[in-house]
Formats: C-alpha cells, sequence, structure tokens
C-alpha cells in the first residue's frame, strides 16, 4: 500500500474524515435552528449541558470534548446576552457554576422543540437499528480516541531513580 496505511488504517482515516464531514454539517444546522434565538451551535452545546443542572466550565469541557477556555468564552459572551449567569459553587470556591436563566430555558427549550422537529424529519429516512448501530460503533470510536489521547504516565529514567 503505498500510503503506508493498512487496510484498516485506511478504513479508520476514511471513517474520521466522514465524522470531520459530518460535524461541519451539524454545525451549520444547528446554526440554522438556533439562529432564530439569537444563539449559535456552539452556545446551544453549552446551554444543553447546564440545562438541567448548573455546571462548572471544566464539566461543560470535558462533556463536549472542548477546551475549558473555548467553553469559557462562550459561556462569558452567553452571560453578556443574558442567557447564562455565574453563581457561587458550594464544592469548589473558585470555579463557578454556570446556570441557565430564565431567557436563556426559554431559549434552549424553543432550540429543543426546533430540532426535535428537524431530527425527527431526518430520523425516519434511516432504519432505526442501523442508527442504534451507528451510535454504538461511534462510541467505541470516541472511547479508543479517548485511551489514545490520554496522558500517559512519565516513565522515568535511570538517572532520575
Amino acid at each position: 500500500m503505498s500510503s503506508g496505511l493498512s487496510p484498516a488504517g485506511l478504513a479508520f482515516s476514511g471513517l474520521v474524515i466522514e465524522a470531520f464531514r459530518i460535524n461541519g454539517l451539524a454545525l451549520a444546522a444547528g446554526d440554522a435552528l438556533t439562529k432564530p434565538v439569537g444563539l449559535t451551535s456552539a452556545r446551544w452545546q453549552v446551554m444543553g449541558v447546564v440545562g438541567d443542572a448548573p455546571a462548572p466550565v471544566a464539566h461543560v469541557a470535558r462533556m463536549m470534548g472542548l477546551t475549558r477556555q473555548s467553553v469559557r468564552e462562550t459561556a462569558d459572551a452567553l452571560m453578556r446576552d443574558g442567557f447564562v449567569t455565574y453563581q457561587d459553587n458550594p464544592h469548589h470556591r473558585t470555579a463557578k457554576l454556570l446556570a441557565l436563566t430564565e431567557t436563556g430555558r426559554r431559549a434552549l427549550q424553543e432550540v429543543e422543540r426546533r430540532h426535535a422537529v428537524w431530527a425527527s424529519r431526518l430520523g425516519r429516512r434511516f432504519d432505526l437499528a442501523s442508527l442504534r448501530t451507528a451510535i454504538r460503533e461511534l462510541q467505541r470510536v470516541r472511547e479508543e480516541l479517548e485511551r489514545d489521547t490520554a496522558p500517559r504516565p512519565r516513565r522515568k529514567r535511570k538517572d532520575e531513580s
């Protein structure tokens, strides 16, 4: 194989490229769903995590696979626009909790309503069992990527003992 990739490596690379393409299209669709209420896909992601209960920025970042810095910037913009607020965290002095305001809750409910219509329309185009299989396989890929990118313990050199 001239690319140096094994057949499995080539297939995995193809899957990753499709995931990138799907991500771009999903973000564009999300932006279209959220625009009428003054949001974006990024803002929706953050609001969706704290929709049920307030959470620290670091938790939102972990849940969504984003950096804390990007979530903090999004959260600060959401706060300026009145969609979220920061609350004291009883478990941590400096890590404030991000929580929806009433305006944020109404906006999130509207986006969720619009999303339900969109997802149901597209979902009907697929076999339900196939969708569930795809979800399980994508979860396995994510888990393997998480394992592969997890920090590894540093090995001591002989002169460090």
